[in-house]
């Protein structure tokens, strides 16, 4: 078959008309995390630390606790942290993962579906702005995006990840408002809402261009500008509530931790470069993090450089020959660079990967802001402006979506659950632990007032215990937690000491003796139920040789009240900016190689002895 013959096939298939266009597409672009989807289905997972949280928000979503704010955050003082705005992606994952049978996969498919649909309203707005062409265009820039986060940012519903296709939609939806298409601002403001609401560095440039838009939209089409403001205000709904019920309240919460941090900001300079480490296009598409969680940084700030000179360039040629839409994409591109710069610039404390993840999707429509450019130019030295000149690209445009979305399919085949170590470690602790706990039932002891769950972690600040707890409550048991986790563990789910009998106890590390110690002692009515260890006796040979070197070389480089902390709070120490590089690897690789494990139950008043 010819090219010509296909494109007509093709064209015939999709008829012009708007929901093939946009279905046709959104089937391409949508394959590799499908393909993730499924892969993820077969394995076992259960969800630790924040995503555990997560569950239990979604768990609480429509229901006597629904949740009003977001997650909670390195906001404010612990045990009274705040949390990010709003709970809206609690409330859209929620129904996925009930007709899931509420299983950790639900939570998956929930966050998957959430980016589905951003990519189908993207999908959307280009059909709006270019009919075919305009669709085929950004479903090529989708499946770039798609590839450069990869499997293991968008198939896990942690918030800073559940954002990241809905900015494209943003700066699409603000693209098209400001080319007269008003209607646009209701996927804006909803878009717009979500990535705000669910992780804070988005509130700025979400509001910031919604504002503009919605004051450009009033002179425009105050039907759609209202229409649009009364969306957002129902959507603002439950975090407003939440002030008005609590004191201080989150928005309070937010508002004296980011007015007056605690820490300095690092700066315009170093906000300046790592913008320009995120325009790094080469460095975007080898990928933004790795199956491990870590994140990729081969990036450089002068790569980032040539291509803001590129798009320098590009808008300049816009502004001189473009289309009316041309140069609106543009502006709205230089708008997010400079919301980026001062996102960045005002980013305190450790410059954490997943603070600035959303800039490889500003970085993305860039591109396509300059190709588009670079097209004119063509047209211009061609002396032809007619269409075909713009339709033959794009084919071959289309024709590398395919190829990239195909690849990364294959690639997303072999995709793996988040934190897989802790995951597992959860799965063996479980079911030994649900078994003691029914079997105690079953011989008539009292468990009036449910169980206590906590835990005493080296290492992983208590990722396996939040996720025990949550898979306590999956079985159906009542579970509560120390008052000390009112935030993370939400305030129902609390309770005084005093007010269980019983504590399952989950102890790590060099915790576990003092704990088998105590169960050894028949009158301290402690027992352990269950114990874990993943690693084999290499990986256990390898942990204490890297642990005996690590803590020489900490006492050698005048840091030996570190020493103590490689075994009592490995995470918390690893973060230390007194540490060499050395140091860091030592320590990361002790994260990765994991400790063992025990379960006890216990009196909830109980403590061993150290």
């Amino acid at each position: 078959m010819s090219v010509g013959s296909l494109r007509a096939a093709v064209l015939r298939i999709v008829g012009g008309r708007q929901w093939r266009v946009v279905g046709l597409a959104l089937v391409v672009v949508a394959l590799p995390l499908l393909t993730a989807l499924i892969a993820l289905s077969r394995q076992n997972w259960h969800p630790v630390l924040d995503l555990a949280m997560t569950e239990l928000r979604v768990r609480d979503a429509f229901g006597a606790h629904t949740p009003l704010i977001g997650l909670p955050g390195r906001i404010g003082d612990y045990p009274n942290q705040g949390s990010h705005p709003g709970p809206l992606y609690f409330y859209l994952i929620a129904p996925v993962y009930r007709m899931a049978g509420s299983s950790p996969w639900g939570l998956l498919a929930g966050a998957v579906l959430i980016h589905l649909a951003a990519a189908a309203t993207a999908l959307w707005i280009g059909f709006r702005r270019g009919g075919w062409q305009g669709t085929v265009a950004v479903a090529a820039l989708l499946t770039v995006v798609i590839r450069g986060y990869g499997q293991v940012v968008l198939t896990q519903p942690w918030n800073p990840y559940q954002p990241l296709i809905a900015w494209v939609v943003v700066l699409l939806a603000a693209w098209s408002v400001a080319c007269r298409d008003t209607l646009m601002l209701i996927p804006l403001v909803v878009a717009a809402t979500l990535c705000a609401q669910t992780h804070v560095p988005y509130l700025v440039s979400c509001a910031a261009l919604c504002v503009g838009a919605l004051g450009y939209g009033w002179f425009v089409n105050r039907r759609h500008a209202l229409v649009a403001t009364a969306v957002g205000a129902v959507l603002w709904v439950p975090p407003i509530l939440d002030q008005l019920v609590h004191k201080p309240g989150n928005i309070r919460t937010l508002i004296g931790h980011f007015g007056s941090p605690s820490e300095a900001p690092i700066g315009v300079a170093a906000g300046v470069k790592l913008a320009l480490r995120h325009l790094d296009v080469w460095a975007g598409l080898v990928g933004q993090v790795t199956r491990t969680g870590q994140f990729v940084a081969p990036s450089t700030a002068w790569r980032g450089a040539l291509t803001l000179l590129a798009w320098v360039g590009a808008a300049a040629v816009a502004w001189r020959w473009g289309s009316r839409a041309l140069k609106a994409l543009h502006v709205v591109v230089a708008a997010a660079l400079l919301l980026g710069v001062f996102s960045m610039a005002r980013i305190f404390g450790l410059t954490w990967y997943y603070l600035t993840l959303w800039a490889w999707g500003t970085t993305v429509v860039l591109i396509g802001a300059v190709l588009w450019s670079a097209v004119v130019v063509v047209q211009r030295w061609r002396g032809d402006t007619r269409s075909r000149t713009i339709s033959r690209p794009l084919w071959l445009l289309a024709g590398v979506a395919m190829v990239v979305s195909v690849s990364t399919a294959i690639s997303f085949a072999n995709a793996e659950v988040p934190e897989k170590r802790l995951s597992e470690a959860v799965g063996s602790l479980a079911g030994p632990t649900a078994a003691a706990l029914s079997e105690r039932l079953d011989t008539g002891v009292d468990t009036t007032g449910g169980y206590l769950v906590r835990w005493s972690d080296a290492a992983d600040i208590g990722s396996p215990g939040m996720g025990l707890f949550a898979e306590l409550e999956r079985r159906g048991f009542e579970v509560f937690a120390d008052e000390y986790f009112h935030v993370p563990l939400t305030a129902h789910r609390v309770r005084p000491r005093a007010a269980v009998a019983t504590q399952v106890h989950l102890a790590t590390g060099s915790y576990i003796a003092a704990w088998q110690q105590a169960a050894a002692d028949p009158t301290t009515g402690v027992s352990q139920v269950a114990s874990y260890d993943g690693r084999s006796d290499g990986e256990i040979a390898e942990y204490r040789a890297t642990r005996e070197r690590l803590m020489k070389r900490l006492g050698e480089e005048g840091h030996p009240e570190l020493v103590p902390l490689v075994d009592t709070n490995l995470f918390g120490v690893s973060l230390d900016v007194r540490l060499s590089a050395a140091d860091v690897a030592d320590m990361s690789r002790l994260i990765a190689l994991g400790q063992p494990m025990a379960v006890f139950i216990a009196p909830s008043v109980f403590e061993p002895l150290s």
